[in-house]
């Protein structure tokens, strides 16, 4: 039984070679063509039955790519490409392993028999550091001829190619998925920005308790003359709604419990008009309703919903409301002539027993 080897300590430099093998993330990938093809020819070339591409990965060697070998990576301290790479500038050939006692003895078999010849060219980095070898195995003694170690030679720097093409590769993609994900930030960015522009918007244009737009939206509105031309293509009618005795409320059940019932007006206001009519909070109890192409006795069955809604609001005290509408002409534009005509129909609600809903009878063509 021969004498076993002397494990030789790691190259000085291990630490940058592991690293620049780990640059190409290949060891531990699945086959690939063209790999396999550089060992088919190998075995062509040299007129061996066995070559692989082995990388030297820490405590192991693992092949890439290989043809007549039966296992897929062995430990290190048994693998003759570890000796070869300690000479990255030169082919190590070991014509017969038997007449070289210091090298390792690898398990593996060359169909099945012992190694008994071995040619390798290290794999380079771009920056010197070997990162395996393409080898040729026999197992029985051979020597190559001077054409087959060129073919050899090549072969490796075709492998150098492949593995720069597959770092190649990986840089882009990863500078692709920098880019996307800059732009997702980018994107994200813009959307927060929009969110916070809308909130801002929202908050200036809408009330905080209600939700129903201020009266800073409806100036906005009154302002807008495409919007208006919009409103005024047909007829339309405004109403102007006051909360009973609200000053009551907020003595006798406090703030908070006025706040809930404003609430509640904005909820049986909501719940009672439809997308596109604009509801308004005009004031401390006072809301402003505005119905596009809609006709007096429509607006009147709006407005009696909206009562009946708020006088079986949940809540502990009744709360009624008047309501005073009137009616606009779409050929004439906003004026203030509609708004005090349904402010004199909200007085006479008041002025008539609160809780009720009174529409404006002044003809449309007065003076």
């Amino acid at each position: 039984m021969p004498a076993p080897r002397p494990l030789l300590p790691p190259p000085s430099d291990e630490a940058r070679r592991q690293a620049a093998l780990d640059a190409y993330a290949v060891v531990g990938s699945v086959a690939e063509q063209p790999y396999d093809d550089i060992v088919r020819l190998a075995v062509t070339l040299c007129d061996v039955p066995a070559a692989a591409i082995s990388l030297i990965d820490h405590d192991r060697q693992w092949f890439k790519a290989q043809i007549g070998l039966d296992v897929r990576e062995t430990a290190r301290s048994e693998a003759i490409c570890d000796r070869a790479i300690r000479q990255p500038d030169r082919m190590l050939v070991v014509e017969d392993l038997y007449d070289h006692p210091d090298l390792p003895r690898p398990t593996m078999r060359v169909e099945g028999d012992p190694l008994r010849f071995y040619a390798g060219v290290p794999l380079l980095s771009p920056d010197g550091q070997p990162l395996g070898v393409v080898c040729v195995l026999d197992n029985k003694p051979r020597t190559l001829t001077d054409a087959q170690r060129e073919g050899l030679e090549v072969l490796a720097r075709q492998t150098q190619h492949l593995l720069e093409l597959r770092r190649y590769a990986m840089e882009q993609r990863r500078l692709l998925s920098e880019r996307e994900a800059f732009a997702q930030r980018l994107e994200d960015a813009r959307a927060d920005l929009q969110r916070r522009h809308d909130l801002l918007e929202h908050r200036a244009t809408h009330d905080a308790l209600t939700g129903l737009l201020n009266r800073s939206a409806l100036a906005q509105l009154r302002d807008n003359a495409e919007a208006m031309r919009l409103l005024q293509q047909s007829p339309y009618t405004l109403m102007l709604l006051d909360v009973d005795h609200f000053k009551d409320v907020n003595d006798r059940h406090g703030h908070l419990l006025g706040d809930r019932a404003l609430r509640a007006v904005a909820d049986a206001v909501n719940a009672s008009i439809r997308e596109g009519d604009i509801a308004v909070r005009y004031g401390g109890e006072e809301f402003l309703i505005l119905l596009p192409d809609t006709h007096l006795a429509q607006a009147a069955q709006v407005a009696e919903r909206i009562r009946q809604r708020i006088a079986v609001a949940p809540l502990p005290f009744a709360l009624t409301v008047s309501m005073g509408i009137a009616a606009g002409e779409p050929t004439r534009d906003w004026s203030e002539q509609v708004f005090d005509r349904a402010d004199q129909a909200l007085y006479r609600a008041k002025a008539t027993g609160r809780n009720r809903v009174v529409v404006d009878d002044t003809p449309l063509h007065h003076a």
